[in-house]
């Protein structure tokens, strides 16, 4: 049963998680974040939140995610300042679904 909620980053960004129950997981560098994003996959994971910084040097991580059932990796700001990746790959998500860019409403 996939029923857990999981968050990878560098500590600064992610601790906070940890007071609302999430399971925090610290990651520096894109290597790190592959082996515990490929490690928690085989559990009972349904989401894994990882940081953003780290999530755009990993795209073919989360390419291969988007194939997958469970769990869904949602790319997410951290501390440091937004490149607007996790945002962008929203945007497309929702854009594929329904065909409309329904979130910035740019023609």
């Amino acid at each position: 049963m996939y029923n857990k909620i999981a968050v990878i980053g560098d500590k600064d960004s992610v601790l906070a998680f940890k007071s609302v129950g999430v399971e925090v997981y610290d990651a520096t560098t894109p290597e790190q974040a592959q082996r515990l994003i490929k490690k928690l996959s085989q559990g009972d994971y349904a989401v894994l939140f990882v940081a953003e910084n780290l999530a755009e040097q990993i795209p073919e991580v989360l390419a291969k995610a988007k194939t997958e059932t469970y769990p869904a990796l949602i790319p997410i700001p951290t501390t440091a300042v937004s490149s607007g990746f996790g945002m962008q790959g929203i945007k497309s998500d929702v854009e594929k679904a329904i065909g409309v860019d329904i979130i910035f409403n740019k023609k």
